[in-house]
């Protein structure tokens, strides 16, 4: 570490972005003060799509969804995740 950081209490987001737009964390720290971490809890960012099925296809994924209690988008989204990654 090259010198201490000292963190003043912020009134508001915004002067909070400010004050870290200004700084470079280079002066105050050394790549080798830096911890590898995981975050397991977060969960990915999803987009909204709009896919053209034909309707018996949509029916026959709802009904399956419907015998094992999913929710059937739920149920697509194992589909398609299933063939990309056993291909």
């Amino acid at each position: 570490m090259k010198k201490p950081l000292n963190l003043p209490k912020f009134k508001n987001e915004d002067e909070e972005r400010e004050f870290w737009a200004k700084i470079n964390l280079a002066d105050y720290y050394e790549p080798s003060d830096f911890e590898k971490v995981s975050f397991p809890n977060l969960k990915p960012t999803t987009r909204s799509i709009s896919i053209r099925i034909p309707e018996y296809l949509l029916n026959r994924v709802k009904e399956k969804a419907n015998e094992i209690n999913v929710p059937y988008q739920s149920l697509i989204k194992q589909y398609i995740k299933k063939g990309v990654f056993s291909s």
